[in-house]
């Protein structure tokens, strides 16, 4: 019990040197404010990743069902049990309460990868855009990949536009495509390298689908940023990306064809990239309504925990211990 004791002392203290203490506190008078009693909880989860979970997301691709014996050996179950409006049996994605992350595959030329981990809540935005066969869809943010991944474990488009405007993670998102994809697939995959904003103006009314997972700040990467500098940088620089994401939205709804869908999504708890951005959106651009995504959130409410009062069209996943998910924001539209 001793050394188990001090074992725990010594990884707390690791961790707790590892947290940015600038980007926390800047954290503590924002979320204090927006999310009240409830980011005590939060920041427990946030601030000891021995406490996070990771989903195994499984490559359709490339599966055995070796695989789903040994999971369910480690306390694996399959996610999502709820009767969903949209899930589709090719998608398979297992998790366990416990803390812990299933070991994971490198990268090998020529070789398919059997599993993706992620956190469970990144597949939510996937299955609010309820992707179907032949469409032509874009991703509009796309590295590193994992989203782009679980888009084609559900259907076979007719295009899947994959975009990454940064350098360094585009090769990202490339090295994740070949490690996923077969060779035949790979021809219904277009990578690009646009500035998202750019988009629209360059494929008016092309996509019957439109993802938008923004840059944003990233609450979990950003209170672990090792450069305190970077972090004051960062923090100075949040304030500016709102406004991209208002205009990557503006872009991915002139990509839209009449009568398309767009889902926005985040891994921030910030209201300023979330709700606002939405809402500003909403009362800019005539051409867009809210699409009800509540019966979503219901069905996989086992799952995940969410932030109470939101709008319809819109969720907040909170990561809470033994559901430390998130977190994810997810937002559905419509074009008329």
């Amino acid at each position: 019990f001793l050394l188990s004791a001090k074992l725990e002392s010594k990884t707390r203290g690791k961790l707790q040197k590892q947290i940015c203490q600038v980007v926390l506190d800047h954290f503590e008078k924002q979320y204090t404010v927006e999310l009240g009693d409830t980011w005590t909880r939060v920041r427990d989860v946030l601030t000891h990743p021995l406490s996070w979970q990771y989903a195994v997301l499984l490559n359709k691709f490339s599966q055995s069902a070796e695989l789903e014996n040994t999971l369910h050996v480690w306390g694996y179950r399959p996610a999502f049990q709820g009767p969903l409006p949209y899930f589709p049996a090719s998608l398979k994605c297992y998790v366990k309460r416990t803390p812990g992350k299933y070991p994971a595959q490198k990268h090998q030329t020529g070789k398919l990868k059997d599993y993706y981990l992620l956190n469970a809540a990144s597949l939510l935005p996937v299955l609010a855009l309820e992707v179907k066969d032949g469409e032509d869809i874009l991703d509009l943010c796309a590295a590193p990949g994992g989203k782009s991944v679980a888009i084609l474990q559900c259907t076979y488009p007719g295009n899947l536009h994959c975009n990454e405007y940064d350098d360094l993670r585009s090769r990202w998102l490339k090295k994740t495509i070949e490690s996923f994809i077969p060779d035949p697939l790979i021809n219904l995959i277009t990578l690009s390298k646009l500035d998202g904003r750019q988009i629209g103006d360059l494929k008016p009314e092309f996509y019957d689908k439109v993802l938008v997972d923004a840059p944003c700040s990233n609450d979990r990467s950003w209170l672990f940023s090792s450069d305190a500098q970077q972090a004051v940088l960062r923090l100075k620089q949040r304030k500016e990306l709102s406004l991209l994401q208002f205009q990557l939205l503006r872009s991915a709804i002139k990509a839209l064809r009449p009568g398309g869908f767009l889902v926005y999504s985040t891994c921030t708890l910030s209201k300023a990239e979330n709700s606002d951005v939405i809402n500003l959106i909403l009362n800019s651009c005539s051409n867009v309504v809210p699409i009800d995504i509540s019966e979503m959130a219901r069905a996989v409410s086992q799952e995940f925990t969410f932030l109470s009062g939101m709008q319809q069209h819109e969720l907040l996943v909170l990561p809470e211990k033994g559901r430390a998910w998130g977190p994810m924001y997810v937002a559905k539209l419509k074009k008329i």
